[in-house]
């Protein structure tokens, strides 16, 4: 059994979504939050949406102003205390400690990873949180997958550590892109 797969989804894993370009964001009086995510690819958003609804968080897809393909939740009670773990003030901030699981990586993986040209995976990073990346970096190493930050991503290489990464993320999930997931010898994790 993949990592990924241990136990049932939980609105805890959507921490994934926060470890590359998602953002969380607390309303009122801070007892509802919202959290959303700017894809790269539209393709994800399928994926991303059912990975979602499996946690019983529904997001909704819109265009941004500059037409990029978004995914959104309402404001919820039940995304409070995600934001107040991952945000200091209103920037976002990795909880000191915080240990990166296989469901987690699964969620970052669908959103903003990709096979890089020699082998590896890369997963992106939030550019507007640059404080984030060296936490992010521990995180993935206290989880056996020690990466290189490179430009705006986490680089996961090495067979041993590409391995690693595709037992905590599991098979292909559902309406997710073959092509986009990891992979180790030239297989997928299917």
């Amino acid at each position: 059994m993949f990592s990924a797969e241990v136990s049932p989804p939980q609105v805890s894993d959507l921490a994934g979504l926060l470890c590359g370009p998602g953002q969380i964001s607390r309303f009122g009086a801070g007892d509802q939050a919202r959290l959303s995510i700017v894809l790269d690819d539209p393709a994800r958003a399928p994926a991303v949406a059912a990975a979602c609804a499996a946690t019983g968080i529904t997001v909704s897809t819109v265009r941004t102003e500059t037409g990029a393909t978004a995914l959104r939740t309402a404001f919820r009670c039940d995304l409070v205390g995600l934001a107040r773990a991952w945000t200091r003030g209103s920037v976002k901030s990795v909880p000191e400690g915080w240990q990166l699981d296989g469901r987690a990586l699964r969620l970052w993986a669908l959103a903003a990873g990709r096979p890089d040209e020699r082998g590896g995976y890369l997963l992106a990073l939030d550019p507007h949180a640059p404080d984030t990346h060296l936490a992010l970096v521990a995180a993935a190493t206290r989880a056996g997958i020690p990466p290189a930050r490179v430009g705006g991503a986490l680089r996961i290489s090495g067979t041993r550590r590409v391995r690693r990464l595709v037992e905590l993320v599991g098979p292909v999930p559902p309406r997710a892109d073959t092509s986009g997931w990891p992979r180790y010898w030239g297989r997928t994790a299917s």
